[in-house]
């Protein structure tokens, strides 16, 4: 059997394949209540038949400020937590395990009526200058994410992810492009990573279960504008000293700009591998990886641990079925016989 279709524990998770659903907004809350919808329950439920091993849905604002679009999921509210429990009870029925991404959009809130970020810089001429954040707010926004999780607990959920990515409000703080604080948040590396050491911290006090982090590990910026790759290794280290289980990797989103960079399959894998070789947590590949081939090779050489499917499950939610097929694994199953009767 494949390792990519094969049933692994890792990250406190029992996962009957190395398959990860990453977090994928589809700004479809047209009723802007932040409340899980019809779609919602359709969407993931059809990649829980197709058989992923763990679906994590989108970024979910945990203030309605936080939400990228005010048509985006949010869990700021109880209503909220009842209609996600719905959902996560759904996909357990279905046989997926179940992760959340909470976040907060800080300066790239886009529908943000105050918009909030570490310094008053502004994303794009698209967005408003987002307003310093006082250290007071600071506390607001940390005990948001602590009130959002603890209602995901509630919900059922099998683990949750904090958003430090894509140019995101824990991003901002970590990043020395949009982070220009001169106390105890800003400045220093150790300083920029203090807004999320302290949120880990207090859900480390209720919590223990799977606790995840995504990051860019680049702003895409000149070396001596940005963190570097050796300051990532330090921030992965001090996460998992901080009881971060996993660490999903990703790139960009900082700066308005597209980067001149050539874009293959797994052209984010080598920021992947390159925060491996500093932890001893998993770490999750993500980047163009529509490929079985190329995600059985990862895992047979040891690269990462689990590999995150986005685009390919958007076009097809069989794609596990698929994966199957081309590395001829015959031992993995799909739902039942009816949808066998499609297998290729």
């Amino acid at each position: 059997m494949s390792l990519l279709l094969s049933p692994v524990n890792l990250a406190k998770l029992s996962l009957n394949n190395r398959v990860v659903m990453p977090p994928m907004c589809m700004y479809e809350v047209h009723e802007k209540d932040g409340e899980i919808t019809p779609f919602h329950m359709a969407h993931y439920g059809a990649r829980a038949i197709g058989k992923v091993g763990l679906i994590i849905i989108e970024a979910t604002a945990v203030t309605p400020d936080g939400r990228l679009t005010d048509q985006d999921l949010g869990l700021w509210n109880d209503t909220q937590a009842q209609k996600l429990q719905e959902l996560v009870d759904s996909l357990h029925f279905l046989g997926s395990k179940v992760g959340i991404q909470l976040n907060h959009g800080g300066r790239k809130a886009k529908d943000a009526i105050y918009p909030l970020a570490p310094s008053a810089i502004t994303f794009s001429a698209a967005y408003q200058t987002p307003h310093e954040m006082t250290l007071d707010e600071i506390r607001q926004v940390q005990q948001a994410f602590i009130e959002s999780t603890k209602r995901a607990i509630t919900a059922g959920v099998d683990m949750i992810e904090l958003h430090g990515a894509h140019g995101y409000l824990i991003n901002q703080f970590l990043s020395p492009q949009t982070n220009q604080r001169t106390d105890d948040y800003g400045g220093s590396l150790e300083n920029r990573y203090r807004f999320v050491k302290e949120i880990i911290a207090e859900i480390r006090q209720f919590y223990q279960g799977s606790l995840w982090i995504r990051l860019s590990l680049t702003d895409y910026a000149p070396d001596d504008e940005q963190n570097s790759l050796e300051e990532w290794q330090t921030i992965g280290r001090w996460l998992e000293a901080d009881g971060i289980d996993c660490l999903d990797v990703s790139t960009g989103g900082v700066l308005d700009r597209t980067p001149n960079i050539p874009v293959y399959p797994g052209y984010q894998v080598p920021y992947a591998v390159a925060l491996k070789q500093a932890v001893t947590i998993p770490v999750v590949a993500v980047g163009l990886l529509d490929n079985p081939g190329l995600c059985e090779s990862l895992l047979q050489t040891g690269q990462v641990d689990l590999v995150a499917i986005g685009r390919g499950l958007i076009r097809n939610a069989n794609w596990l079925a698929d994966a199957a097929t081309d590395l001829h694994d015959q031992e993995f199953k799909v739902f039942n016989g009816s949808y066998a009767r499609g297998i290729k």
